[in-house]
Formats: C-alpha cells, sequence, structure tokens
C-alpha cells in the first residue's frame, strides 16, 4: 500500500491563557468569546462544526480561514515554530 506524508501547513496560533487575554469583559483574542455557564466564564470559539471550548494553555489556531483551538501536547506532537 502506498504511504503519504501531510504536506506542511503554515499555520498562526496564539496560546490562551485566562490571566493574560481575559479582562473580566472581554477576551483579547479575535474569535474568542465569552458565556455565563453556571455563575462561570466559558470560553469559546465558533466554528463550522458548533461552538468548541477553549481552556487555559489551549492554542487558539488561524488556519484554512477560520479559528479553532488545540490542546497543547497536540499542538506541539503537530507543529514546530517557523518564526515570528
Amino acid at each position: 500500500m502506498p504511504k503519504y506524508r501531510k504536506k506542511p501547513v503554515v499555520i498562526e496560533a496564539e496560546q490562551f491563557f485566562r490571566e493574560k487575554h481575559f479582562d473580566g469583559k472581554h477576551t483579547l483574542i479575535e474569535g474568542v468569546e465569552t458565556r455565563m455557564v453556571n455563575g462561570a466564564h466559558q470560553f469559546f470559539i465558533r466554528t463550522l462544526e458548533g461552538d468548541l471550548t477553549v481552556s487555559d494553555g489551549d492554542f487558539v489556531i488561524t488556519g484554512m480561514g477560520e479559528r479553532y483551538p488545540c490542546k497543547p501536547d497536540i499542538f506541539e506532537a503537530t507543529y514546530e515554530q517557523v518564526g515570528e
């Protein structure tokens, strides 16, 4: 059976931290929204597949015209930094 390698794709990403990216009312990363759930702020990104939760430490990836969250361990296993 033939084998294939995924083509390299350059993406933009920023790691989300509540203390750094939330001023108490608004998130400071484009595309990340907040809502109150059981008296606490929940962070999420609206995608074509529905709302996806953003947790502290998740990377917010911009790629293929859409933003989406990625857990840090998966991000580090999948991507390497290429520059600013």
